[in-house]
């Protein structure tokens, strides 16, 4: 996969302006460059919505030395994953282990020799960068090219999180497809695999915010994390989902539901209010899968107790 087009940015922390003016010198061409003289200031522009992709920094610095910014970053979860550079004129084994049981991926000794700083920051950021897309496919199902079980998991406690702080509603879809069994066998697993790949697509593709997020749960199984949505609004969505599967038109001549793919949907819906936790949310949407299941398939069923009124049926 190529690169993103914009420029990397490369923060450089040293109290010296003819050493930063050298280094600025250096990656201009390339990179991004800002440049910090001291430790509050590196650790403000590390910390902010536009943080480096690489740090350059030097380890005697007057107000916080090298180590204890080091220290810092890698203890805040927003900036633990920037690779950091030592620069120093400091050369014995007894800093440079210090440095790199801190965090460092490397050391520039001073004075700089331009060919090696090059190869070195070049080095660490594709590291970086096959890193990250490591991460991403890590979070990304295989077939469908949506986010799989893993993503849908880790995003799912942060939306939670979320919801219970902000005091938003925050609702839930599990979805099967219907007899899919049966469509395998028919149809053979190639073609079961395309029906895979259309239904995760429409079930993507009709999700309404940016922040909503279309998972593959297992197997024929998916998930629909909508923040900010209520039990009807979450209704509402789910019959467009159903809709949008029908006019696929996938034929599946052994469906007893009818001569197409179709999909059950299970809804469940917390409130601020709601005495609940993440896991309660999960089993609540899957009991409401499996009375949708019960109930003739192809259809929307909410889960309901006594924390809330259940929205009007899709007409």
């Amino acid at each position: 996969m190529a690169r993103p087009s914009n420029k990397e940015k490369i923060l450089i922390v040293d109290d010296n302006k003819q050493n930063i003016e050298i280094l600025m010198n250096l990656f201009k061409s390339e990179y991004r460059i800002t440049a910090a003289i001291s430790a509050e200031r590196a650790l403000k522009i590390a910390r902010s919505d536009a943080p480096p992709d690489i740090i350059l920094l030097d380890i005697l610095m007057p107000d916080m030395d090298g180590y204890e910014v080091c220290r810092r970053l890698k203890e805040d979860e927003k900036t633990r994953d920037i690779p950091i550079i030592f620069v120093t004129a400091v050369s014995e084994v007894m800093d440079a282990a210090k440095g790199f049981n801190l965090g460092a991926v490397d050391y520039i000794a001073k004075p700089f020799h331009p060919p090696i700083v090059m190869a070195r920051v070049r080095l660490h950021l594709d590291l970086k960068h096959k890193r990250e897309l490591l991460e991403e496919y890590a979070f990304i199902d295989a077939l469908t090219e949506i986010p799989n079980r893993r993503s849908f998991d880790h995003q799912a406690l942060q939306e939670w999180n979320r919801a219970r702080r902000s005091g938003q509603p925050l609702s839930l879809l599990l979805l099967d497809i219907d007899h899919f069994k049966e469509y395998n066998d028919t149809y053979g697993h190639g073609q079961g695999d395309q029906c895979l790949i259309r239904v995760a697509q429409t079930i993507q593709e009709s999700l309404r915010r940016a922040g909503d997020l279309a998972a593959r749960y297992g197997g024929e199984e998916f998930a629909a994390l909508l923040p900010y949505t209520d039990q009807e609004e979450g209704c509402d969505i789910a019959w467009q989902i159903l809709k949008n599967i029908e006019a696929l038109g996938f034929a599946h001549q052994r469906s007893p539901v009818g001569d197409h793919v179709t999909i059950s949907c299970g809804l469940a819906t917390a409130l601020a209010e709601d005495d609940v936790t993440l896991e309660q949310l999960i089993e609540e949407a899957d009991q409401a899968l499996y009375k949708a299941k019960r109930n003739g398939r192809n259809r929307v069923e909410c889960f309901i107790s006594g924390r809330h009124h259940p929205p009007d049926p899709e007409p």
